[in-house]
C-alpha cells in the first residue's frame, strides 16, 4: 500500500480538510453564519478525528479519552443550544 493511503494519512487529510472548511466558515461569518451555530458541531466532529487519530498513532490511552470526552462536551453544547437549553439564543 502506497504511504499515501495509510489509515493515519488520511485521517490527518480529513482532519486537515475540516480545519480549512472551518477557515472558510470564519471568513463567511460577515455573511450571517454565526459562529455559535456551527462550530460546537465542527469541534465535536474534530475531536472524533482526533481520538481516532490518536488510537491509529498508539498514543497513550488517556489522549483518546480526552478527545472523547471534548467531543461529548462539543455534542451537548449543540444540543442544549439546539433545545433552547442554553443561554445562547437560536435563531
Amino acid at each position: 500500500m502506497p504511504d499515501w493511503l495509510t489509515p493515519l494519512v488520511m485521517v490527518d487529510t480529513v482532519i486537515a480538510i475540516t480545519l480549512l472548511e472551518a477557515a472558510l466558515l470564519c471568513s463567511y461569518r460577515k455573511q450571517g453564519l454565526a459562529l455559535r451555530r456551527w462550530a460546537p458541531n465542527l469541534v465535536s466532529g474534530l475531536c472524533l478525528m482526533l481520538a481516532l487519530r490518536s488510537v491509529l498513532a498508539a498514543a497513550a490511552w488517556p489522549w483518546m479519552a480526552l478527545c472523547l470526552l471534548a467531543a461529548g462536551m462539543a455534542h451537548g453544547l449543540d444540543l442544549a443550544r439546539l433545545f433552547g437549553l442554553s443561554p445562547t439564543p437560536r435563531r
